[in-house]
């Protein structure tokens, strides 16, 4: 059984139990929840981007099982890694990997493959795990690392679709930033230019949005995926809950990065 420990614990979140559900709980509201076959969700240290995540997490029912699709931004591994077994520990505690749909994931996903590196010291499914815990405490995961080059649109389309015709009430989890380290009023710029096609559900707009625009977005990969899984469940538009930039809690304007929270129904 692999069980993975925390590698941003005390850096990018608290690394003890009690301020982190405290910091959790106070980024999570009352507003009413909807049954939802995504979110979108940031993953930079929680005093920037947590907000934002708090907002898309606060408007989705969790149900007990979660696929999050992460980049890898390390690019260790397969291109497509699937968490196996066991389970991810936080201060939290440990939230189980379901085996049995990360196995049907392995086999019925294009590219797909049993690999723990891709998420060796990596953060970006990491982040999303306390929330998901304080949401749903007998939470179980599904953690994919992807670290395909943009220009493989037609592979990361083709493993959302498949991922589609297996899942039925389970949630997926878009990990993503947006633009990086410019100042706040390009970042605001370059972002809403990516926002848009992503409301739209278009993936092939977001590419040529990233090309054409000069978009830093870092998890492109799990953005186009799940656009193309949300299409092949039947979505046609994705809700922006929440968009701002880094500079909220920072103060420095100069050099930013931005955040959306996103929830895409059925």
């Amino acid at each position: 059984m692999s069980l993975r420990s925390p590698a941003v614990a005390g850096s990018f979140y608290p690394k003890r139990a009690q301020e982190l559900r405290r910091e959790v709980e106070g980024f999570v509201t009352g507003s009413p929840r909807v049954r939802a076959l995504a979110v979108v969700a940031p993953h930079a240290g929680y005093r920037y981007s947590g907000p934002t995540a708090g907002a898309a997490y606060s408007a989705v029912e969790v149900p007990q099982d979660v696929v999050i699709l992460a980049f890898n931004h390390g690019m260790r591994g397969a291109p497509i890694a699937v968490w196996p077994e066991g389970g991810w520990t936080t201060p939290l505690g440990e939230a189980p990997v379901n085996a049995d749909l990360a196995r049907r994931i392995r086999d019925g996903c294009p590219g797909a493959e049993f690999d723990e590196a891709g998420h060796i010291g990596e953060h970006s499914a990491e982040v999303q795990v306390p929330f998901l815990q304080v949401a749903r405490p007998d939470v179980r995961i599904v953690p994919v690392a992807l670290s395909l080059d943009i220009d493989r649109v037609e592979e990361l389309e083709a493993f959302g679709r498949a991922l589609a015709a297996m899942l039925r009430d389970e949630l997926v989890v878009c990990s993503t930033d947006l633009n990086h380290y410019e100042d706040e009023e390009t970042t605001l710029a370059r972002d809403r230019k990516v926002i848009e096609p992503m409301e739209r559900l278009d993936a092939r707009g977001l590419v040529r949005a990233i090309a054409e625009h000069g978009v830093t977005m870092c998890g492109f990969a799990p953005a186009i995926a799940t656009l193309a899984y949300a299409r092949a469940r039947g979505a046609t538009r994705a809700e922006t809950i929440d968009h701002r930039t880094s500079a909220a809690a920072s103060g420095d304007r100069e050099r930013c990065v931005g955040y959306v929270g996103m929830v895409i129904r059925g």
